[in-house]
């Protein structure tokens, strides 16, 4: 099978699947605890009142009809209008998805590029003082409680030494300040990033680095390692160009999968740092049962694992030759 027919071929698997998830989304969502009504009405509201706000969002309808609207409101791009906001939802996704996607990406292109380099590091360095180090060290911050670590570094570095900020995204007072240009509102932002991002990176640069390590060691046993080295190539070439892009393998799966994710934004995360993305609004839409907000939020956040994956796939091809489709 050649690249092309295979992407064509799991093009349509990955639209099967898509289709399974809506369909599961919108079962469970019904079956869920909870009464939307209950959360768009207050008790001064009369029952006419409140069979009409049913009516307008259209909870009055036979399930099946709510699904068949579902479907057809996707295709055409629509996604309804939130149960609590009462605003479109693709507004709401337009606002929280950009500010999720700097803060996650970020951290995962920076844990994942640090750990590559240091797991090729360690490995070509095994059993030295800067492996056991470097290796006991991530193996430590791997294991740490996420929510323990951030709170930890916000009672020290926020709080009482009053380097950071404590929460939020951004600053008020800078970016109601008219004078203040995009280099301050820009380093405003970076300032309110330090904590989150350095909680994110303590907590997966160690399984980056460890994944490294051990597929690297294993690939410094294969046979055409020794036949570069036989050649006579420098040392560096071997581990950079040849050893290394194979033994990042299953480390690409692991940061396609790790930036698909990323969109849903670590909903413990941004709670604990008040960061005003997706993964905190995924959370509040569930608890508050807005069905459009966060079937919209499932959806999504499967369409990027489902995408990722097949890149993922063609990715592999082109870093193994031995790999063909």
């Amino acid at each position: 099978m050649n690249l092309r027919l295979f992407v064509l071929v799991r093009s349509v698997q990955i639209l099967i699947t898509f289709f399974i998830i809506m369909t599961l989304l919108f079962v469970l969502f019904r079956l869920a605890p909870g009464d939307p009504v209950a959360f768009l009405t207050d008790p001064q509201m009369t029952e006419e009142e409140v069979a009409l706000l049913s009516q307008q969002f259209g909870l009055d309808q036979p399930l099946h009809r709510q699904y068949l609207l579902y479907v057809w409101n996707f295709i055409r791009g629509e996604f309804g209008i939130s149960f609590y906001y009462h605003r479109p939802v693709v507004e709401i996704l337009k606002d929280r998805l950009p500010k999720t996607a700097l803060l996650f990406t970020t951290a995962t292109i920076l844990y994942a590029f640090a750990g590559i380099t240091w797991g090729k590091i360690l490995a070509w360095k095994r059993g030295s003082l800067l492996d056991t180090s470097v290796s006991l060290f991530g193996l430590l911050t791997h294991t740490f409680f996420l929510p323990w670590l951030a709170l930890i570094l916000i009672w020290i570095f926020a709080y009482h030494l009053g380097w950071f900020p404590l929460n939020a995204m951004i600053s008020p007072e800078i970016w109601l300040d008219p004078e203040s240009g995009w280099l301050r509102k820009g380093l405003d932002i970076l300032h309110h990033m330090v904590l989150p991002l350095a909680v994110l990176f303590l907590t997966h640069f160690g399984g980056y680095t460890l994944v490294m390590r051990s597929t690297m060691l294993e690939t410094l046993r294969e046979d055409y390692i020794l036949t570069a080295r036989a050649k006579g190539l420098p040392e560096k070439v071997i581990r950079n160009r040849h050893a290394a892009p194979n033994a990042a393998l299953p480390v690409v799966t692991s940061l396609g999968l790790s930036l698909a994710f990323s969109i849903n934004g670590g909903a413990i995360t941004e709670t604990i740092f008040s960061w005003p993305g997706l993964g905190r609004e995924l959370v509040f839409s569930v608890s508050n049962s807005d069905y459009p907000l966060a079937q919209a939020s499932f959806l999504l956040i499967a369409a990027f694992v489902l995408v990722s994956n097949l890149i993922v796939d063609i990715i592999y091809a082109y870093l193994d030759p031995r790999i063909r489709y």
